[in-house]
C-alpha cells in the first residue's frame, strides 16, 4: 500500500472548497461570478482571469464596484467574498499598475475611485462575509478588512507587506486595521511587512473565526445570521484615541524604524506614523491623509525603484519553472554552508542525508538544523517531520539514492576532486553533481571527471537560511538538462536561481570582493573601520564591509582574495599583511568571537564611537572609493559574458549581499546617476589611487 505523502488531516479534508451554490446559474464577469443560494446568500467569487493568483486590478475593482450595484437592493441576507484561486484569497494591488507611475497628481483620483468602491463595500447594510484561505495580503487584505466578519481556513496568513516596496496600506488599511485591533500591533504589521498566522490573527481580533473547510458553510451561516461574537478594540485601543499617547507610541514607532529603515532612504515608514499620530481615530482625515501619502510615495523614486526590485525577485523565478526530478539529497560536508543547505532541505520538505568525516561536525550541524525548525517552522508536527527527513550519514552510504549531491568541503580544488572520484561511481546514472564553491572555476574541478556534463555550481550565500540568491554556475561540458534541472530545484526550495558562467569568483564574489579589499586598504591608511562601515551604511548597504568581512570570515575573504588577485591580474590588489596574521591568529570574524572587531556573546560588534567628522560630503567620497569598484565589476562581467544582462545582475547583487535596495540595483543605480558621472568618479579615484579603479570599456556599451 503507497505511503501518502500528505498528512493525514489534509488527505481527509474534502477536495473542493466550498465556493457557494451549486447547480444555479452565476452570473458572470471577467474576473468574478457570483450566485444565490438557498438561503438567499450572494457568494461573490474572485477568480481573476489569466491569472494563477489574485490581484486587485483596476479592471477588478471596476467589475466589484459593478457586482455591488446589483445586489444593493436584491433582498440578499448576506454576501460571502471568497477566493476561486488554490493559492489564496488575494496577493494584494496588481504591481504592473504601479510601474513607472510618477505623477502623484494623476494617482490620486484612481486611488480615490478605488476606495469609493471598497467604501461601497463597507456600507452595505446586509451581512458581508469575507472567507479567505491561503495568503491574504496587501490589497486583499484591505478588501477583507472592509467586509463585516472575516473567517480564515487554517493555515492562512496575513500581512501587509506594501512597506517592502517603498509604500505602505492605501485602500483603507491605515484606518481599518487601527480601529479594527490594537492600534499598535496594527502598526507593527504595517510598519515590519511581516506575516501573521490564522491563530494569532484570531487572538488579535483581525479574524473572527479559524476554521476547516469543512465548515464554512456553517460558519457563513452563523454570521449571516448573526450568531458570531465579536471582539472589540479594548482599553489600549481608546487611549490611543488620545493624541498625547499616539505621540508617545509614535516616537517610539519612529525610533525602532531608524533602526530598519533610516528615514533619508525609506521615507514610508515615517509617513505613515506621522499619518497615524496626527488624524489616527478621525476615519475621514485619515483616509483623505492616506491617499495624498499613498499617491506621493508611489511617485517617488524610492518606491519605483523597490517596484523594480519586486520584477527582478519575478525575473529569477522564471528562472526556476519545471519539475527537477529531485526529491532526496545528499550533502557532503557538515560545516556552517553544508549543515545549513541540508537544514534548509529539510524544512522544504525533501529527505536530505548529510555527512562528513568527523562525526562531531556532525552532531553540530544537527543540532543547529534543529535549533533552526524550532524557530521557523510553525508546527511541532512539521518540526518533527523537518527532522525526520535530514538524516545523520556516517558513511556517506545516503550517496547511492539521492537525486542529487551537493559537496561543500573545503574551498581547495584539490580536496573537491578527491571527493569527486570518490563519490561518482556510487551515484545514479541521473544524479546531479554539484559544487557549493564560491570562487573555483568549473573548469579546474571538472578536469578528469567522467561525468563533467552533470557537474554544476550551486552556490548558496551566508546565512543560508535568509539568503535567497543561488548562484547556477554553468560550464561549457554541462548539460542544458542538468543546468534547467538545477534551476528548477532551486524553485522547489523556494530560492532564487541567478544563472552564471564559469569564471574566478563568478559573478557576485567577483563584485563583492574589491569592496572588501578597498575597505582593508582604507584600515591600513588609517581610516577607521567604524568610519567605513558608516560611509557603506550610509550609502544604504545592509551592513559595512569591514563587519561584513567579519560575517563572511576572514579566512575565506583571504583565500578568495588571493585567488582573484592571481587570475585577475590588475583588478583586485593585494590584501595587507596583517590580515593573514589575523587569519593565523584564528582571529577570523564573528565566527571566532573576534576578528576586525571583537563580538559579544549575543554575536554583536563592540564598535567604538566614530572618530572621523560628520561630515556628509568625506562620507559620500568614502562610499564611492567602496561601491564604484561593484558597479566596474559588473560592467566588466557584462562585457565577458559571465552574466547575461544588467537585469541578472542587480538581482544577484540585491539578493545575494544586500545591495541598498532603494537604489534598485548597482547598475540601475549607476543609470540614475548618469554613466558619466560614474565613468568620471572612477577616473577621479584612479588618478588618486591607481589602475585598479580604471573605468571599464564596458561603460560604453550601456549608453
Amino acid at each position: 500500500m503507497p505511503v501518502a505523502k500528505a498528512p493525514v488531516w489534509q488527505v481527509l479534508e474534502p477536495r473542493n472548497r466550498e465556493l457557494g451554490p451549486e447547480g444555479q446559474k452565476a452570473k458572470n464577469l471577467e474576473h468574478w461570478r457570483y450566485a444565490r443560494d438557498g438561503n438567499e446568500v450572494v457568494w461573490l467569487i474572485l477568480d481573476r482571469s489569466g491569472e494563477s493568483a489574485n490581484t486587485l486590478s483596476e479592471a477588478v475593482i471596476s467589475e466589484l464596484d459593478t457586482v455591488l450595484g446589483e445586489i444593493e437592493g436584491s433582498g440578499a441576507r448576506g454576501l460571502v467574498i471568497r477566493s476561486a484561486k488554490p493559492g489564496g484569497f488575494a496577493a494584494g494591488a496588481d504591481i504592473r499598475d504601479f510601474r513607472g507611475a510618477d505623477d502623484a497628481g494623476q494617482i490620486e483620483p484612481r486611488m480615490r475611485q478605488a476606495h469609493a468602491v471598497i467604501d461601497r463595500l463597507a456600507r452595505l447594510k446586509m451581512p458581508t462575509v469575507a472567507v479567505i484561505h491561503g495568503h491574504c495580503l496587501g490589497g486583499g487584505l484591505e478588501l477583507a478588512l472592509a467586509c463585516r466578519y472575516r473567517l480564515a481556513i487554517s493555515g492562512t496568513s496575513f500581512g501587509f507587506p506594501e512597506i517592502l516596496l517603498g509604500l505602505h496600506p492605501g485602500l483603507g488599511g491605515t484606518f481599518r486595521l487601527t480601529e479594527l485591533i490594537d492600534p499598535v500591533e496594527a502598526m507593527t504589521m504595517m510598519l515590519t511587512g511581516k506575516n501573521v498566522h490564522a491563530r494569532k490573527a484570531k487572538a488579535l481580533g483581525l479574524v473572527d473565526a479559524v476554521i476547516e473547510e469543512r465548515h464554512v458553510a456553517n460558519a457563513v451561516e452563523a454570521a449571516v445570521a448573526g450568531r458570531l461574537d465579536q471582539d472589540r478594540p479594548g482599553w489600549k485601543a481608546r487611549a490611543l484615541g488620545l493624541a498625547p499617547a499616539r505621540r508617545m507610541a509614535a516616537r517610539r514607532m519612529r525610533s525602532e524604524a531608524e533602526k530598519r529603515a533610516p528615514r533619508r532612504h525609506y521615507p514610508a515608514p515615517y509617513q505613515l506614523i506621522d499619518l497615524w499620530e496626527e488624524h489616527g481615530g478621525d476615519r475621514d482625515q485619515m483616509q483623505k491623509g492616506e491617499i495624498r501619502s499613498f499617491s506621493k510615495l508611489l511617485a517617488g523614486e524610492t518606491a519605483q525603484n523597490l517596484i523594480r526590485v519586486f520584477f527582478l525577485r519575478e525575473g529569477l523565478r522564471a528562472n526556476a519553472k519545471g519539475d527537477s526530478g529531485i526529491e532526496r539529497v545528499h550533502v557532503i560536508g557538515a560545516g556552517t554552508m553544508g549543515g545549513d543547505i541540508a537544514a534548509w532541505c529539510a524544512a522544504r520538505g525533501l529527505k536530505v542525508s548529510l555527512t562528513d568525516l568527523d562525526p562531531k561536525a556532525l552532531a553540530k550541524a544537527i543540532g543547529r538544523a534543529s535549533a533552526f525548525f524550532d524557530k521557523k517552522v510553525h508546527s511541532s508536527i512539521e518540526r518533527r517531520d523537518a527532522l525526520d527527513r535530514l538524516m545523520p550519514d556516517f558513511d556517506g552510504a545516503g550517496v547511492a539514492a539521492a537525486d542529487l549531491v551537493i559537496e561543500a568541503v573545503a574551498e581547495r580544488a584539490d580536496v573537491k576532486k578527491k571527493v569527486y572520484q570518490s563519490i561518482l561511481p556510487r551515484m545514479k546514472k541521473d544524479a546531479i553533481l554539484a559544487t557549493n564553491t564560491s570562487s573555483i572555476p568549473l573548469e579546474a574541478l571538472r578536469e578528469g571527471l567522467s561525468a563533467a556534463d552533470r557537474l554544476v555550481g550551486l552556490h548558496f550565500f551566508n546565512p543560508v537560511t535568509r539568503m535567497e540568491l543561488v548562484e547556477i554556475v554553468s560550464h561549457d561540458k554541462a548539460a542544458a538538462k542538468t543546468l534547467k534541472r538545477a534551476s528548477a530545484f532551486c524553485g522547489k526550495i523556494s530560492r532564487l536561481p541567478a544563472p552564471v558562467k564559469s569564471a574566478p569568483g563568478f559573478l557576485v564574489n567577483r563584485a563583492l570582493m574589491p569592496y572588501l579589499v578597498e575597505a582593508f586598504l582604507m584600515i591600513e591608511e588609517g581610516t577607521a573601520k567604524e568610519d567605513i562601515d558608516r560611509a557603506a551604511e550610509r550609502f544604504g548597504m545592509p551592513m559595512g564591509p569591514v563587519e561584513l568581512a567579519d560575517t563572511v570570515g576572514l579566512d575565506i575573504c583571504l583565500e578568495v582574495a588571493r585567488m582573484l588577485g592571481e587570475r585577475l591580474e590588475g583588478q583586485v590588489p593585494p590584501v595587507p599583511a596583517w590580515l593573514a596574521r589575523h587569519v593565523e591568529a584564528g582571529e577570523t570574524g564573528r565566527k571566532a568571537g573576534k576578528g576586525l572587531y571583537a563580538y559579544d556573546d549575543k554575536g554583536k560588534p563592540r564598535k567604538q564611537s566614530p572618530k572621523g567628522e560628520n561630515d556628509e560630503a568625506r562620507l559620500d567620497r568614502m562610499a564611492d572609493r567602496l561601491v564604484l569598484p561593484i558597479l566596474n565589476t559588473l560592467v566588466r562581467c557584462l562585457r565577458e559574458g559571465v552574466v547575461r544582462d544588467e537585469e541578472t545582475a542587480d538581482a544577484a547583487m540585491i539578493f545575494g549581499t544586500g545591495f541598498a535596495p532603494f537604489r534598485g540595483g548597482p547598475l540601475h543605480y549607476a543609470r540614475q546617476r548618469g554613466i558619466d558621472d560614474v565613468r568620471a568618479a572612477l577616473e577621479r579615484l584612479q588618478d588618486k589611487h591607481g589602475e585598479r579603479f580604471a573605468p571599464d570599456a564596458g561603460w560604453n556599451d550601456l549608453k
